[in-house]
């Protein structure tokens, strides 16, 4: 089973790529998208308001795929309840514990143990159709796993309160 998929490796986003962005921002479930905060004990990034505003373009995007990689550590431990527990309000209103623990069992779970991903690309940005101005990464993760040898996961940390924390994932 796989998910449309959104960003390039090109480095810039087409429209096409926003209108992705768009549908994974407003129908999360439907495009069995996530928002979850990453817990602070698993690794995310905390940063002060004086430190982010002289943060780079490049320091933004690691500190992201720090918080990224803490987050699919959930994912991939299977503790799917937990990274909801942990979502953004905005994800916990449109989306029930219920429908994400479905969503992810039926399109996570059956490919089985994670068995590499490393960065494929990463773009920072400030917009995002239909969602607050504000520091986003769009990261793609190539990915391979026990039952799909071949995968792309996009996640998407965005800076809120000065912590970095996924607001939208999906697997293709």
């Amino acid at each position: 089973m796989s998910l449309d998929c959104i960003g390039t490796t090109t480095g810039r986003t087409s429209t096409k790529d926003y209108e992705r962005i768009e549908t994974m921002i407003r129908k999360p479930v439907r495009v069995l998208i996530g928002i979850a905060l990453v817990v602070s004990v698993l690794g995310c990034s905390k940063v002060d308001a004086g430190a982010e505003k002289k943060a780079t373009g490049n320091e933004k995007e690691e500190q992201a795929i720090a918080a990224a990689e803490a987050w699919l550590g959930l994912v991939d431990a299977g503790d799917y309840s937990k990274s909801w527990e942990g979502a953004a309000a905005l994800f916990r209103k449109a989306v029930t514990q219920q429908q994400w623990i479905q969503s992810l069992n039926g399109v996570r779970k059956p490919l089985g143990r994670l068995v590499s991903r490393r960065v494929k690309s990463k773009q920072y940005l400030t917009q995002l159709p239909g969602a607050p101005d504000g520091d986003y990464v769009v990261i793609q993760f190539a990915a391979s796993f026990e039952n799909k040898k071949t995968a792309v996961e996009t996640v998407t940390p965005m800076l809120d309160d000065g912590v970095w924390k996924v607001s939208g994932y999906f697997i293709k």
